[in-house]
């Protein structure tokens, strides 16, 4: 079967679509994807540059390198799409599970206990604020 027939679906298609906007994505970051989850659950929705300083003060050690995931989208949808970060906001964020190192620990009379060091895949989209407002569910104000 040649490539010409069936086109693998690329990335960008499966996160964005048509839309305008961009993503970036930390592989086997060395962090438990629970912790992570709760400092990505922070930032969902919020506009970059308001993330960016959340991320900045956020006592979790996990808030490093989800804020560099962060600033990476937003640079990549400036140097790609031509789109002010000002404009910006965290449309997706989501942590999927990386590879789990194994490693092992003594215990009594011969025997070991596992010990896992997990892993995480960071991924944050990002889109300019316009998309949002034709997307977003409506208030009881705007009712």
């Amino acid at each position: 079967m040649s490539t010409s027939e069936k086109e693998r679906p690329t990335r960008r298609k499966a996160l964005l679509g048509d839309r305008p906007g961009s993503y970036a994505i930390a592989r086997h970051v060395r962090m438990s994807p629970t912790k992570v989850r709760r400092v990505v659950d922070l930032v969902r929705g919020m506009d970059v540059s308001e993330a960016l300083t959340v991320l900045q003060f956020a006592p979790q050690a996990a808030s490093d390198p989800v804020r560099k995931v962060v600033a990476s989208a937003a640079a990549n949808a400036e140097n790609t799409d031509n789109l002010r970060a000002d404009d910006l906001y965290v449309s997706q964020a989501f942590v999927d599970e990386g590879v789990t190192m194994r490693r092992i620990r003594p215990r009594a009379k011969g025997s070991a206990s596992r010990i896992l060091k997990r892993g995480s895949h960071i991924t944050v989209v990002v889109e300019p604020r316009s998309q949002q407002s034709s997307t977003a569910p409506r208030t009881a104000k705007e009712a």
